[in-house]
């Protein structure tokens, strides 16, 4: 039952069925017990992974391979990364998935000197090993290591040519970008992304346009609401209002009707196109609302002069137990510095 909590999710009935477990006095095995650990590190409550861990000395499953790796991501998780060690250095017998777990928590607290000790220390290295040592130098910005270390990768994969293309893009390298997306023999919506994340990231937002109607017209790779919303974004610093209303047609055949990152993408395109009525539709049309949605149409009324409605959203985003953050307020300062 344990197992079928975490697989949906509930990560607090997982800790309370334990809990339940404990007082009928059910010993734990070492596949509760992985279980157990998995939910406390999602819900990082450290408290009750100490709890485990002494649960786990006093069974005789301290070294246990299981229970190491989730009591290595609970203490990383929490920023107890010397804890993390001590279970990792105590562990008898470690597989691939614990070296990765220590060493992504060196990466998380920001040790990446450590990590990178420990990777050349590992007696065998895999794939997901590798992409996640060349991530975090994409990371921290140190794109020598990470292309070095990306030429020295045996059996890359997708998702390794995906990691240093979000690397080049992210540090500014668009050429790197395009360089190596050009040479990549085979690329996904993801591929994609990151070579339309990276001219939207740098600002060649015209460059957006043309690679999407490229994938478009050249793949049968799908759009999924990233795509779409970064060529929103592009639409409206372009003011290409024609080619904005046909991916919100597009996104709509296509599946993404209702859909809230792409619907926040069209109020702002429309705003920003000066179609205020056609950005009130889409908020109107709206489902579910998150912050950035309310925040993105009073801030479009307030800066098209409804100021009257821009506070009348901002009444009704209270009412809807919405709490607004600094962009809110900014919005709403302009119709009342108006009318001061």
């Amino acid at each position: 039952m344990s197992k079928g909590y975490l697989q949906n999710d509930l990560f607090n009935e997982v800790v309370v069925l334990f809990s339940d477990m404990r007082r009928e006095n059910v010993k734990p095995n070492c596949y509760t017990l992985p279980v157990v650990l998995k939910s406390c590190c999602k819900l990082l409550a450290l408290r009750e992974g100490e709890e485990l861990h002494c649960i786990a000395v006093k069974n005789g499953f301290k070294s246990n391979t299981y229970v190491g790796t989730n009591l290595i991501e609970l203490y990383s998780g929490g920023g107890r990364v010397g804890c993390a060690y001590r279970v990792f250095k105590e562990m008898v017998l470690r597989n691939v998935v614990s070296w990765t777990a220590m060493i992504n928590g060196y990466v998380a607290n920001a040790d990446l000197v450590s990590a990178r000790r420990l990777f050349d220390l590992a007696p065998e290295r895999d794939v997901v090993l590798w992409n996640r040592m060349v991530t975090a130098y994409t990371e921290s910005g140190d794109m020598v290591e990470a292309k070095r270390l990306f030429k020295m990768m045996p059996g890359k994969d997708l998702m390794s040519c995906n990691t240093l293309l979000n690397g080049y893009a992210n540090n500014g390298d668009v050429e790197g970008c395009e360089r190596l997306f050009e040479a990549m023999r085979e690329r996904n919506i993801f591929s994609w992304n990151g070579l339309i994340g990276g001219y939207a990231h740098n600002g060649r937002f015209v460059e957006v346009v043309g690679a999407f109607k490229r994938m478009l017209r050249e793949t049968d790779v799908q759009p999924n609401d990233a795509t779409l919303v970064t060529v929103l974004t592009a639409c409206a610093r372009l003011g290409a209002l024609d080619f904005g209303k046909w991916v919100h047609i597009y996104a709509e055949s296509n599946g993404y009707r209702g859909n809230i990152y792409v619907c926040n993408g069209l109020i702002d395109m429309y705003a920003k196109c000066g179609l205020v009525e056609s950005a009130i539709d889409v908020f109107k049309r709206m489902d579910k609302r998150d912050l950035i949605s309310w925040n993105t149409i009073i801030n479009a009324l307030a800066v098209h002069g409804h100021g009257g409605d821009a506070l009348s959203v901002f009444s009704e985003m209270k009412n809807a137990g919405e709490k607004p953050d600094g962009i809110t307020f900014i919005g709403i300062c302009v119709p009342v510095l108006t009318w001061a």
